[in-house]
C-alpha cells in the first residue's frame, strides 16, 4: 500500500492510518509542540489545545524516525523507507535539505551533537531486507552542500547483527557509546576506545523466567544502563566498561513483557510500560520506591521525555498518545484511529456529523472525524468489561446502521460462540438535549442464528411512520422492525416510543444475507444465496427475483437519481450484475472479482473495488453505462477490505473530467493490514500548504465578520454603481506586488542573501508607468511617438485610453470620446507657448 502513494499521483495514504506510530514521539522545549511519525507524514500537535498544527509531507514511504536536531531545536531530522533523511523547519514546515543514501534502506536514526555532524543509522540493503532479519548500524556523513537535494555516500559499519527496533539502540552518556541488545545479547561499543563489549544472558527458561531483551534506554548523566526483558524484568547494568567485572541489579514489577523504557532528564526517575496499561515511575533505580499511573486504556509501547523534563508521553498500541505530568498525574489525551482487532462493523458515516464510524475499543463504537484528524466521542454499545484473556468468548459489537437523518442508530452485539450464538439488537435516539445517544430498545435473540445485514428505511414526505428497520439473518428470514408509541394502562399516549417486529419474510429456506431499500423507499431488495428477491415495502408483497450462478450474492446496491431503474448484485464467483427493474432483465455482466461494492450517496456514481492477482484495483461506472468512467490498477498491494463515501461539506472544484465523481464525496478505504487510505484529487504540495500561505497566493481577505461586512458593503456600492450606469473603476495599486508577497511569507532562514533581493524589491515597490497622470502618460506617448512608427504610437495611446480615466467619468457624466488624430492636436496645442498673449 505504501506504492500506492508513488504510483497514483492522485493517491494519498492518510496520516490518519490505524498503524501506530513506529518513530515515537518527540517533544519541543518548553513543552509546546508534540511531533509524532505517522505513516508517511511528520505530525506537529499543540500540547495545549491537542490540535494538530501542522502536517509535514515529502517521504515516498513509511516514516520510520524523527530526532530534533542538537544543534538547533527548531528543526527535525525524519528518516524513511524510500531511503531518504529528511530536515525540516517544522515551525513553517518547509524541507530545508534532503539527504539520500542512493539504496533502500530500512532505518532508524540518532544525529550526534559532536562536532562531525553525522548521522547515526541503522540500516538493511535490499538483501538483508527481502530475505533476512540481520540489521547494520552503520554512520553516514552528511554532504554539506548549497542545494537542497544531497546524496551521502560515506558510510561506516559501527555495529552488525543488531536489532530491527528503534528501543533496541541506546546512546549513552554524550554519546560516548552506544548499546545495542538482540535477543539476550547486549553489545556495547565505545567511540574513542573503538571498543566492542558483549554480554549475554542465558537462554534456558527457567520458573517462568524469559531473558530475551525487548528494550533498553542510557542514564542521561552516569554510565548505567536500563534492559527490559520479555519476562517483565528490569536490569541495571554498570562497569560495562569491563567484560568480566560488569554487575547488574534488577527491579521487577510487570507481570509480561516490559515494552519500553525511558529516564528522566536528571537521570533520578526511570519509567517503565507494557501490556498492564500502568505507567510505572522508579525513584533513585530501588525496587522498594515506586509510584503507578494505572488505567491508561491499552498497552504501552513507547514512552518518550521532554527535553526540560516537565512533561511525559506514553503512546498505546490503540493508536492513543498520553500527555502525563512530571508529577505522574494525567494532562491530556491525542486519539487517534483507534485499531481495532476486526472492523466487523464496516464503514459507516454518520449523517449529522459526517464522521467515520465503525469498531474502536473492544464493545465501542468510535465516532472518527476526517476533517479534524480526531476521534469526536466513543460509544459503549456492550456496556460490559471487557477481559483482557486470551480463549474467553465475550460479546462484540458486529453491526451498525444509521438512519438517514442520524436521529436513529441500530447496533448489534453477538457472542463469539460459533454455534449458538448469543445475540442483542439495540435501537439508540440522539438527544439534542444531552448531545449523545441514549438506549431505547433492547431486543434479545432478534434472530435464531448470526444477523448478517441490517438497513433503514426513511422516507421523509410519509413522516414519522415510514422508519422502519430490516435485519437479515443466518436463520433464513429477514424481520421488519417498526416503531410503535407506549401507551399507559389509562390508554393515554406516551411520548416515549418503542421498537417491535412487524413482519417476517422468507425464500425457499434460503439463508438471507443482505439487504438494501431503493432510493424512494419503496422496494426492498433482499438476497437469499444464489437468489436477489424485490419486495414491495408497503405491503410486503414479493415483486420479482434475480439470479446470476454460480456463486451466492456478495453485496447488493440499487442505483440513484438518473439510475434508480438498476439494481447492481456481485456474486462470490467474481461477477458484477446489474439488472434492470422496469424490464426484469439482466442489463449487463462483467467478470472482475468485486469485493467492495459502494455507491455514492450523492450521485449516480457507484465504486467497485476488485482483488485480482493479489492487487486491489478500482472501478466506478454509472449502471446505465456498462464501460467504467474510473479504473484504477494496482490501487495496492493489500486487499481492501471495507470502503466508504464520505460527503464533502463544498462540492471541490475539479478541472479533471476523470476526477468528477469525486466532486460530491470523498471515497475512503480500509485495508486487510487496518490501514485507512483515500484518493485526493489535489497534489501533495497544494494539500500541505498552509492556510496562511493559500490565502496569500489567492490574494482573498481573511474570513472574519469585519471582513465580510466589507466585502458585502463593496458588493453593493459596486452592484449601485452598475445600476446608475458609471463604470466600475479598479485600483490597481490596492494590488501588492507577487515579489512582496513571497517575501512575507518565506522564512528568513530560506531566502538568498538580502544583496540579492535588495534590486527585486526595489523594482517591485516602483510605481509602473501605466499608474502615472495622464498628462505624463501622453507626454511619454509624444516623445516615443516621434522615434517610433505610427502603429506603435497607437497601441501605446490604446493602452492609455483603457486604464485612464477622466474625472467627470467619475461623476456619472458621460464625455465625448476624441478621435486619434483630435488628441494628436490637442496635445499640440497644449504644448505651444502661449505667453505673448500676455503682452496685449
Amino acid at each position: 500500500s505504501r506504492g500506492f502513494a508513488r504510483r497514483c499521483s492522485r493517491g494519498l495514504r492518510l496520516p490518519r492510518s490505524a498503524r501506530a506510530p513506529s518513530a515515537g514521539v518527540t517533544a519541543f522545549p518548553p513543552c509546546r509542540y508534540l511531533l509524532c511519525a505517522s505513516g508517511d507524514f511528520v505530525k506537529v500537535y499543540s500540547v495545549n489545545t491537542e490540535e494538530t498544527l501542522r502536517l509535514m509531507g515529502g517521504h515516498a514511504d513509511l516514516v520510520t524516525g524523527i530526532q530534533l536536531n542538537p544543534h538547533n531545536h527548531m528543526q527535525l531530522y525524519s528518516s524513511s523507507l524510500d531511503g531518504t533523511i529528511k530536515l525540516w523547519d517544522f515551525m513553517d514546515g518547509i524541507p530545508i535539505k534532503v539527504s539520500s543514501l542512493g539504496f533502500y534502506l530500512h532505518l532508524h536514526f540518532y544525529p550526534l551533537s559532536g562536532p562531525h555532524s553525522s548521522v547515526l543509522l541503522l540500516v538493511s540493503d535490499r538483501f538483508f531486507f527481502l530475505w533476512s532479519d540481520t540489521f547494520q548500524l552503520v554512520s553516514v556523513k552528511l554532504t554539506k552542500g548549497a542545494g537542497q537535494d544531497l546524496e551521502s555516500k560515506e558510510l561506516s559499519v559501527v555495529l552488525d547483527g543488531v536489532g530491527a527496533s528503534v528501543k533496541h539502540i541506546a546512546f549513552g552518556r554524550e554519546g560516548a557509546y552506544v548499546v545495542s541488545v538482540k535477543d539476550v545479547t547486549l553489545q556495547v561499543y565505545f567511540f574513542k576506545r573503538k571498543l566492542l563489549n558483549r554480554f549475554s544472558l542465558s537462554t534456558v527458561k527457567t520458573k517462568g523466567g524469559d531473558n530475551r531483551f525487548s528494550c533498553v534506554v542510557c542514564h542521561p548523566t552516569e554510565d548505567c544502563i536500563a534492559t527490559g526483558h520479555a519476562d517483565g524484568k528490569i536490569r541495571l547494568w554498570r562497569n560495562f566498561h569491563h567484560r568480566k567485572e560488569y554487575t547488574y541489579s534488577t527491579l521487577h514489577w510487570h507481570h509480561d513483557i516490559v515494552m519500553d523504557l525511558a529516564f528522566s532528564v536528571e537521570g533520578t526517575r526511570l519509567l517503565s510500560g507494557g501490556v498492564e496499561s500502568v505507567l510505572v515511575q522508579w525513584h533513585n533505580e530501588s525496587s522498594c520506591q515506586k509510584d503507578f499511573l494505572p488505567r491508561l486504556g491499552s498497552p504501552i509501547e513507547y514512552i518518550s521525555m521532554s527535553s526540560d523534563g516537565a512533561l511525559c508521553c506514553t503512546l498505546h498500541t490503540d493508536n492513543r498518545i498520553t500527555i502525563i505530568n512530571s508529577n505522574l498525574r494525567f494532562s491530556r489525551s491525542i486519539q487517534g484511529l483507534i485499531k481495532s482487532r476486526d472492523v466487523k462493523t464496516g464503514l459507516v458515516v454518520d449523517p449529522r456529523t459526517k464522521a467515520l464510524v465503525l469498531n474502536g475499543e473492544p464493545g465501542h463504537l468510535q465516532f472518527y472525524s476526517l476533517q479534524s484528524d480526531q476521534q469526536l466521542f466513543s460509544l459503549d454499545i456492550v456496556q460490559r468489561q471487557y477481559i483482557h484473556q486470551a480463549g474467553l468468548k465475550q460479546s462484540d459489537l458486529v453491526k451498525v446502521a444509521f438512519s438517514a437523518q442520524g436521529t436513529w442508530l441500530a447496533t448489534v452485539e453477538e457472542s463469539e460462540e460459533v454455534t449458538d450464538p448469543e445475540l442483542q439488537l439495540k435501537l439508540w435516539f440522539y438527544s439534542e438535549e444531552t448531545q449523545s445517544f441514549t438506549l431505547n430498545t433492547r431486543i434479545n435473540t432478534p434472530h435464531d442464528n448470526h444477523i448478517t445485514d441490517m438497513c433503514f428505511r426513511d422516507m421523509d414526505e410519509l413522516g414519522d411512520d415510514s422508519l422502519i428497520l430490516v435485519t437479515t439473518g443466518r436463520d433464513c428470514v429477514f424481520k421488519v422492525w417498526v416503531m410503535v408509541e407506549d401507551t399507559d394502562p389509562e390508554g393515554k399516549t406516551h411520548e416515549s416510543v418503542s421498537w417491535s417486529c412487524d413482519f417476517v419474510g422468507s425464500y425457499h429456506n434460503y439463508q438471507a444475507t443482505n439487504c438494501c431499500f431503493s432510493e424512494d423507499g419503496s422496494l426492498l431488495a433482499v438476497s437469499f444465496e444464489e437468489t436477489v428477491t424485490v419486495w414491495d415495502s408497503l405491503t410486503w408483497d414479493l415483486k420479482c427475483t434475480f439470479c446470476h450462478p454460480p456463486g451466492n450474492i456478495r453485496n447488493i446496491c440499487f442505483g440513484r437519481l438518473t439510475c434508480s431503474k438498476y439494481l447492481i448484485g456481485a456474486t462470490d464467483y467474481g461477477f458484477l450484475c446489474c439488472w434492470n427493474l422496469l424490464t426484469c432483465a439482466l442489463e449487463w455482466s462483467a467478470h472482475l472479482n468485486i469485493v467492495v461494492l459502494q455507491p455514492d450517496p450523492l450521485s449516480e456514481h457507484i465504486a467497485a473495488v476488485s482483488w485480482l492477482s493479489k492487487e486491489s484495483s478500482l472501478f466506478v461506472f454509472k449502471p446505465n453505462e456498462p464501460r467504467p468512467l474510473y479504473i484504477q490498477r494496482n490501487l495496492c498491494k493489500e486487499k481492501i477490505l471495507l470502503a466508504a463515501f464520505v460527503p464533502r461539506d463544498e462540492p471541490e472544484t475539479i478541472s479533471s473530467e476523470k476526477y468528477l465523481w469525486l466532486r460530491k464525496s470523498q471515497l475512503f478505504f480500509l485495508t486487510d493490514t487496518q490501514e485507512l487510505m483515500t484518493l485526493s484529487t489535489k497534489s501533495l504540495e497544494e494539500r500541505l500548504t498552509p492556510s496562511s500561505k493559500q490565502l496569500a497566493v489567492e490574494e482573498s481577505l481573511p474570513v472574519t465578520p469585519f471582513s465580510l461586512l466589507l466585502g458585502k458593503h463593496r458588493h453593493q456600492q459596486a452592484q449601485e454603481d452598475t445600476d446608475l450606469g458609471k463604470p466600475v473603476v479598479h485600483n490597481k495599486q490596492e494590488q501588492a506586488s507577487p515579489a512582496v508577497k513571497e517575501l512575507l511569507h518565506t522564512p528568513a532562514h530560506v531566502l538568498p542573501s538580502a544583496s540579492f533581493l535588495c534590486t527585486i524589491f526595489i523594482n517591485s515597490l516602483l510605481i509602473s508607468k501605466e499608474n502615472k497622470s495622464a498628462e505624463e502618460v501622453a507626454d511619454e506617448v509624444e516623445m516615443e511617438s516621434e522615434k517610433a512608427d505610427g502603429d506603435s504610437d497607437e497601441e501605446d495611446v490604446t493602452v492609455m485610453e483603457q486604464e485612464d480615466t477622466s474625472p467627470m467619468e467619475l461623476l456619472g457624466e458621460m464625455t465625448c470620446k476624441l478621435s486619434k488624430s483630435q488628441e494628436k492636436e490637442l496635445r499640440k496645442i497644449r504644448k505651444m507657448d502661449y505667453s505673448w498673449i500676455a503682452a496685449f
